[in-house]
């Protein structure tokens, strides 16, 4: 089965390193095996990303950061009142205390105890625009670096981000009624999605995380309607508004309360957060003339947006998903999925996370999309390494460290 290239939903055609053109065309066909196997979001042709095995030493996270404790079966249960995990959660006056992951996660799992690192930054803000944080990231291509880009449009875009809350994903003072943070992440993928009506955890979530094409109206009994952060990128979000528009997703989701997290993939991300954040049009690169307003809304101020570090995304790729791709003559195309590097965000700063939707060992059994009337198989994408995703949400679901739901 031949793999064939899609074109990126952009003026101009496949971009190039950063900003420019070149790199693979569209109709350009590369084999795969004999699975379906297709190119989805790429920039064209980028180096792969200098992947070190080295524990990173990078400045703490103003975000807190946590992780499952205990596995509670398929879905995600509050902690028994004078449980484990409650009594090293509490302190006096019932105040949430911070627990270590080197006193409870490393002893809990080796293995993972080695290969998360809490320390490394989740999100980046104006304090990491630094020359001494340029130097070193635009040696790295993205969505691992800065190499290519203009250093005038990356800096003018992290200088918008210089709010409190462009520091963490939620502020846990705003919550003082409980300690146990509980995020769901949502895909649009996976058919196994539709298994009957009122899922509890559709009342149990504090935060429910969205990407991509997740078609809300007609399921809402299955998916639920809350959303607390929509991750995307530039690319991901607009061929997701072309691919599923037949099936009713025509807008990224709006609210009040709603966040908006950024994947640094390719120059044109910095240009349009830059130009969401001022409210005005975007003044260069495949998405100029573009309106942020139509895709954010019309009150979309700096406080709605986050935007992952690019160390983050390296350590994530370095440490959780380092596929064989890399060493392909393919490797340039590689990295992990959107859904992917979302989950394991939430990972990195909830306190118990949820996966539903997520590619499991009996994929062939469901559709792609849940919302789909007819079956059609699963599409795997030759820039994304499924089968490595599905092994690690596996090995984390065994380790108790996040819930998998499985059918």
């Amino acid at each position: 089965m031949a793999l064939r290239l899609q074109k990126q939903a952009q003026t101009g055609g496949w971009g190039g390193r950063g900003s420019g053109g070149g790199g693979l065309s569209r109709g350009d066909v590369l084999p795969r095996g004999s699975r379906r196997w297709q190119v989805l979001g790429c920039s064209g042709s980028v180096s792969p990303p200098q992947l070190s095995p080295h524990r990173l030493l990078l400045p703490a996270c103003c975000s807190r950061s946590h992780w499952s404790w205990l596995r509670w079966g398929h879905r995600a249960e509050p902690p028994a009142a004078d449980g484990p995990l409650k009594a090293a959660w509490r302190g006096k006056g019932g105040r949430c205390v911070q627990p270590s992951w080197h006193e409870l996660g490393a002893k809990a799992d080796p293995k993972f105890g080695e290969i998360f690192r809490f320390d490394t930054p989740v999100l980046m803000w104006d304090q990491h625009f630094t020359p001494e944080t340029w130097d070193r990231l635009k040696t790295r291509h993205v969505p691992y670096g800065w190499q290519g880009l203009s250093q005038a449009v990356v800096g003018s875009t992290l200088r918008l981000l210089n709010a409190s809350a462009n520091r963490h994903l939620f502020d846990r003072d705003a919550f003082p009624g409980g300690c146990v943070f509980r995020c769901g992440r949502v895909p649009g993928r996976m058919g196994l999605w539709v298994l009957g009506r009122g899922q509890p955890w559709t009342r149990v979530l504090r935060f429910s995380h969205r990407l991509n094409g997740a078609v809300i109206k007609g399921f809402e009994e299955d998916v639920g309607t809350k959303i607390s952060f929509y991750g995307f990128t530039v690319n991901t979000m607009k061929n997701s508004l072309i691919a599923y528009e037949e099936y009713g997703f025509t807008q990224i989701p709006q609210a009040k309360d709603l966040r908006y997290i950024f994947i640094p993939s390719d120059f044109r991300d910095y240009v349009m957060l830059k130009s969401a954040i001022q409210g005005s049009l975007v003044p260069e690169g495949s998405d100029k003339g573009d309106d942020p307003q139509k895709y954010f809304g019309p009150e979309a101020s700096a406080e709605k947006f986050k935007l992952l570090h690019p160390d983050f995304l390296q350590y994530l790729t370095a440490r959780f998903l380092r596929s064989e791709l890399l060493n392909t003559q393919y490797g340039s195309l590689y990295m992990p999925s959107t859904g992917a590097l979302m989950l394991l965000t939430a990972l990195h700063t909830c306190d118990q996370v949820s996966a539903y939707g997520f590619i499991t060992t009996n994929y062939e059994q469901f559709s792609d999309h849940y919302y789909e009337v007819e079956k059609k198989p699963l599409v795997f994408y030759a820039n994304h390494d499924m089968m490595l995703e599905a092994a690690l949400w596996r090995s984390l679901h065994r380790a108790g460290i996040m819930t998998l739901y499985q059918r």
